[in-house]
This record gives C-alpha cells, structure tokens and sequence, in this order.
C-alpha cells in the first residue's frame, strides 16, 4: 500500500523513452487517394471511404516501407517476411538511440521485453537484436505477442515487476509496431476501412532501472493494475485468415471505455489513497478520437488534459502498443513535470482489458 504521501523505495524508475518512425511519410490525402485507386474496381462506396478515414482525425502516417512497394505483398509470407526484416531494423535504431539517451550500453542490460502483435517471428525481435547490439550472453528474453494497444503498458508493468525482484538490474521495454504490413486489401468490412485510416508504423524502447541500480533518475512505476473484462473477446483482434492478420474491430470499443474506465481508475487510485484530481500527467493511448473523447468524459479530464496524445493522434495516427509509449515520451520530454507530481498511464486492447500504470516524479 502506497500513501499519497509516502513514497516506496522499492519501485523501479522510467530513466528514458525513445520513438522511432520509418522513413516513409504519407498524408491522409494520398492515403486515400491510394485506396481509392485500390477499391474503385470493386464497386466501393468510395465517399464512404474518405468519410471514415477523415473521421479518425490522423493527418498522415509514416510507414514501413514506400507506399509503392505494398503492391508487390501479397501473400502472409511476403508480408511477414517484411515485417521481420523492418521491425528488426526500426527496433535496433530505437533501442541504441534510448540507451544513449540514458548513458547505458547494450551490455548493461539485463532482461529484454518485446511487445507486438503485428508480426510473427521466431526466434523473436529481441534476440535478432542481440546479434546486432552484442547483449551480454545471460541476458534474459520475454517476447510478448498479442496483446495490442494495451502492450506498452502492460510491458511497462511487467518490466517494473521483474524490477523488483532483482532492484540492481535494468530493463528494456522494446515495442515494434507496423501496422501497415497487416492490411487485408481484399477486406471491404468496415472495421478494415477504419483500421486502413488509423493505424500506422513505429517503434518504442523505454530504459528501466531497478531501485538499487546507480544513477536513478525520472518517474517511478509505482504500482501497476489489469483489468480483464469478461466475455469481450471479440471486441478487438485479428482472425487469423489464408492472407495474414484480419481486424476484429467492434463499434463497442468506445463504450466499454466509457462504462468501465472510470470505476477502474478510481478503485485502482483509492488503492493508493489518491483520487483522479491527484493526477497531473494523463499518459492515454491514441485508440482513436471516440476512445479519447470517452476517456475525457468518464474521467472528467479538463480539456488540456489529453494534449498529447490528441496530438500524436494526428500526427502519425494509432501505433498499437507503441502509442502509449510515444505520448509517455513526450510527457517526459514536455511535460514539465516536478519532483512529487503523480501520472497515470492507461491503455486497453484485446482480450477486452485495460492496464493502468500509477508513476511518480
């Protein structure tokens, strides 16, 4: 049990956030203009089509590759295959870049976390990456695949808890997303149309760092709690199908953020002994703008509270699991945050569950 006035030496600290984009930008205008191409021949709605990618308020979206080049991947195979050769090299970028940023080295790392659920690969991203980064030979590896948006909170989570087990050692949350690569070309469903408009590509890496290793600096994990909710499995996911990854996308997602996020967040706060008005820093996933616009209500949040993710909603749209960790960083960098001050990152995804992650300046 933690006070809001006390403080447990044993959380683990945050000592740095790293993002990564692929080099390929599209607006949403050329977006849309491809897939008006792609869909004119099979007798589309094609107004139906920009209304719902305008709907998702994302501006643009970098992605793995040139937009050119998705043409030629047709098969789960050749997209895969992608996946694996970019989300390695956007991960290994991320990665040397967080671990720059926070004075450390690949040799100092001990237990590596990889989180996705847009790609298959086996052996796994974190131990390609440590062949190129030469991690010390007893580093430890836990992939996590399937998870979704909730992942990088939820890896945050489970990085903090393997923290406290070994409080002199230092983890890594590598999360790698590229969303592009899952899209059915085939699928005229709207949950396709939708996940077309709002999904895209990027890489995260977060530096964890037990209580007892030297040099401890940033926010604190100091708690962490999951919230499954029954019998919602089809609210969100992939059905595995001959062409690769097919979205399970339901209208509902909104509503269970609405009906549930509210009595999660204040049990898990009172927990604590804090209340939703001991929050300064709100760290929300991008799930899209009626995911924001429920979470703003049912949490009451004054308006500029969401400021960052709204933002990095419409600059490189919903990165999955990355996303969180992107306005995470942000928060860091921007945040003006003071030593005392509470945050409170939140992420739900496919299972239905959501993850709520309590950190402290």
């Amino acid at each position: 049990m933690h006070s809001a006035t006390g403080q447990d030496s044993s959380s683990p600290f945050i000592r740095s956030v790293g993002r990564a984009l692929p080099p390929h930008y599209a607006s949403q205008e050329q977006l849309i203009a491809a897939f008006r191409e792609l869909w004119a021949t099979r007798h589309f709605n094609l107004e139906r089509l920009e209304d719902l990618h305008r709907a998702v308020q994302v501006g643009g979206r970098y992605l793995a590759l040139p937009i050119d080049a998705y043409r030629e991947l047709v098969t789960f195979q050749q997209r895969n295959d992608a996946w694996i050769r970019e989300a390695t090299a956007l991960s290994e970028s991320v990665v040397r870049k967080t671990l720059e940023q926070a004075e450390l080295t690949p040799t100092d790392v001990d237990h590596v976390f990889f989180v996705t659920v847009t790609g298959i690969s086996t052996p796994s991203v974190e131990a390609r990456l440590a062949n190129r980064l030469r991690f010390r030979e007893d580093f430890k590896r836990t992939p996590i695949f399937g998870l979704g948006c909730v992942a990088g909170a939820a890896g945050m989570a489970r990085a903090a808890d393997y923290l406290r087990a070994f409080p002199t050692h230092t983890a890594l949350l590598v999360s790698a997303e590229l969303c592009s690569l899952t899209l059915q070309r085939e699928d005229l469903s709207i949950p396709n149309i939708i996940a077309s408009g709002l999904f895209g590509d990027g890489a995260a890496c977060a530096v964890l760092r037990g209580a007892q290793a030297p040099g401890a600096r940033g926010p604190r994990v100091v708690a962490s709690r999951s919230v499954f909710y029954p019998d919602t499995e089809r609210t969100m996911g992939w059905d595995v199908v001959d062409s690769g990854f097919k979205v399970v996308l339901s209208a509902k997602v909104p509503h269970l953020v609405k009906d549930h996020i509210r009595g999660n967040v204040d049990a898990f706060l009172a927990s604590h002994g804090l209340k939703r008005d001991d929050i300064r820093h709100w760290v929300a996933h991008t799930g899209g703008p009626k995911v924001l616009e429920s979470f703003e209500q049912a949490l009451e949040l004054p308006q500029e509270a969401l400021t960052r993710s709204w933002a990095s909603l419409r600059e490189v749209g919903n990165l999955s699991s990355s996303s969180v960790l992107f306005v995470l960083g942000e928060t860091l960098e921007k945040a003006d945050a003071k030593p005392g001050d509470w945050g409170l990152m939140m992420a739900m995804g496919p299972g239905f569950c959501a993850e709520m992650v309590l950190l402290r300046w």
